[in-house]
């Protein structure tokens, strides 16, 4: 019996909110709970294992930030000369300050006993018979770096769960770490679906047949895939058909934690995602309230091969237009990685700009508007915000997080969501 449109419409279920879509994903994304002991010089970007708890003050003693002289100050008299009673380069102690005395000493020299305070050498005038005498009056403490006052001893200096930075290698430096204990990279198996693939170098681009495109997506999802750590294994191009699909899925839940695939997630008779899954393991295919990224598909594949026992390996599948998959990843797949490998601040913090564009027809959508920053301090739009086209992406700094039925007017705030954070 044929359906009427409008009453097929009326049955399908409603789209479902982005937020919703991402807990029901994170639920699912149990930390994997191994970890490795890794040098420190190779650990940016990776999700640190345990808490790094110091075992020493830094600085270690309280110690000179500037190239000056370290008195006593209430010793100092302005105008007054005062002998120089010994030198302190960084890296060496002196001795107990003299009563009535300076020394000279230098950046990140550890201010002597009895000394509380450091004048600068541009304020201090240096005599020829060994003294020296100040113009001003020193305060105790100025110029004097506390033992301390960056890391205390016993201090969580960094906590399990970080995403670490170049920043934070520094900081694990800097209390005596050597190695870190960070979360195992998540195996990823990666594939792209589809007959109309072709890859860059393969075909000339005056020699592609009809109907074929180069392979976009492959490139980006390596490269955000090996940003969050993960240890990525690339099945290439599968063609479309369902025996190439089960065979693909088969290989790929083997020794990996998540399979990725772009494209094929949608119910067309080409699309052999969904039930060559659905074969192998379970799969839910969710039509999320987003633009771009409508499709996006969940499920499990159970690593013996489709019997009733054993583990499961995770599947996600993104949409093939690529912009869609671009921004499906950083919004959903991102966060979902970032859990496997344990505890992490999952959420990027959206900034409030102006928009310096006009948005005059409202989506029924939540739309991600690809924008970039411009000189006034404001937000202008890509003029073409196709899922379709990859430029959008390249031109633009971030995304503009439109809510479904807003409409956005120049000088209007919006939610900015930069991609340094986004892709960091």
């Amino acid at each position: 019996m044929n359906i009427p449109a409008a009453a097929a419409a009326s049955r399908r279920p409603p789209l479902m909110p982005l937020d919703d879509a991402l807990a029901r994903l994170l639920a699912r994304a149990a930390p994997l709970g191994a970890a490795e002991d890794i040098d420190t010089f190779d650990a940016d970007g990776r999700v640190l294992a345990e808490d790094l708890v110091s075992a020493l003050q830094v600085p270690p003693r309280d110690n000179s930030s500037m190239d000056g002289y370290a008195v006593r100050a209430a010793d100092v008299r302005p105008g007054q000369a005062m002998p120089v009673s010994q030198r302190i380069a960084a890296g060496h102690a002196g001795e107990p300050l003299a009563p009535g005395t300076a020394a000279r000493i230098f950046t990140g020299a550890p201010i002597p006993a009895g000394a509380d305070a450091v004048v600068m050498q541009e304020e201090a005038v240096a005599n020829e018979n060994g003294t020296v005498s100040f113009a001003a009056q020193p305060a105790a403490g100025q110029w004097v770096r506390a033992s301390g006052e960056d890391v205390r001893r016993g201090q969580i200096v960094l906590e399990r769960g970080t995403r670490l930075s170049p920043a934070s290698l520094g900081l694990a430096a800097s209390i005596g770490f050597a190695r870190l204990s960070v979360a195992a990279r998540p195996r990823v198996a990666l594939f792209s679906t589809g007959d109309e693939l072709v890859m860059p170098g393969a075909v000339p681009p005056e020699a592609m047949p009809p109907g074929a495109i180069y392979n976009s997506n492959r490139f980006f999802l390596r490269a955000l895939l090996a940003r969050l750590g993960c240890a990525v294994t690339d099945l290439g191009i599968v063609p479309d058909s369902r025996e190439a699909t089960l065979a693909a899925l088969r290989q790929a839940a083997q020794g990996h934690d998540l399979i990725l695939t772009s494209g094929g997630v949608s119910v067309g008779e080409e699309d052999h995602i969904k039930p060559a899954v659905e074969a192998l393991g379970t799969l839910d295919l969710w039509q999320i309230a987003m633009k771009p990224g409508k499709p996006f598909a969940y499920g499990q594949v159970r690593r013996d091969g489709g019997g009733e026992s054993g583990d499961a390996c995770h599947f996600i599948g993104l949409p093939g237009n690529p912009v869609s998959s671009y921004v499906t990843f950083l919004l959903l797949v991102r966060p979902f990685l970032l859990k496997l490998q344990g505890p992490h601040a999952l959420d990027v913090a959206a900034h409030g700009l102006p928009a310096h564009f006009a948005l005059p027809r409202a989506d029924k959508r939540r739309e991600f508007l690809r924008a970039r920053r411009n000189a006034a301090g404001g937000l202008d739009l890509f003029d073409n915000q196709s899922s379709g086209v990859l430029t959008s992406a390249q031109w633009g700094d971030g995304l503009v997080d439109n809510p479904a039925g807003c409409t956005v007017a120049p000088g209007d705030r919006v939610r900015y969501l930069p991609f340094s954070e986004l892709l960091g």
